[in-house]
């Protein structure tokens, strides 16, 4: 056995199983174009900065998630977000193109 397949799932990954399922809760189908991540780190925590770009099909159910997206409570196991900003969305040809900011803390 690997001990890198001990370790579990790392917290961009951890991000899009929490996006995807906040998505479905309310109804909204998405689909991750990309994520990219960084190592962040302060005087007193360690994290990882991620960018995410989503799409999904625009209306008013996909309007309310994202307005609601920045103050909703996040479950990432092992993380804390400690800030969350749809950066941009960009709405064409009936789909909404939307990159998100995110700033993961570890919680150990």
């Amino acid at each position: 056995m690997r001990l890198d397949s001990l370790r579990g799932a790392d917290a961009g990954t951890l991000l899009v199983r929490a996006l995807r399922a906040q998505a479905m809760a309310a109804g909204v189908v998405i689909a991750v174009r990309s994520i990219a991540t960084r190592p962040w780190a302060s005087a007193t925590f360690v994290g990882t900065c991620h960018r995410i770009a989503i799409e999904a099909e625009p209306g008013d159910t996909f309007d309310r998630w994202i307005a609601t997206m920045p103050e909703s409570e996040w479950i990432v196991r092992g993380h804390l977000v400690a800030d969350l900003i749809v950066d941009r969305i960009i709405r064409d040809a009936g789909i909404a193109s939307v990159s998100i900011s995110i700033l993961t803390i570890e919680d150990n």
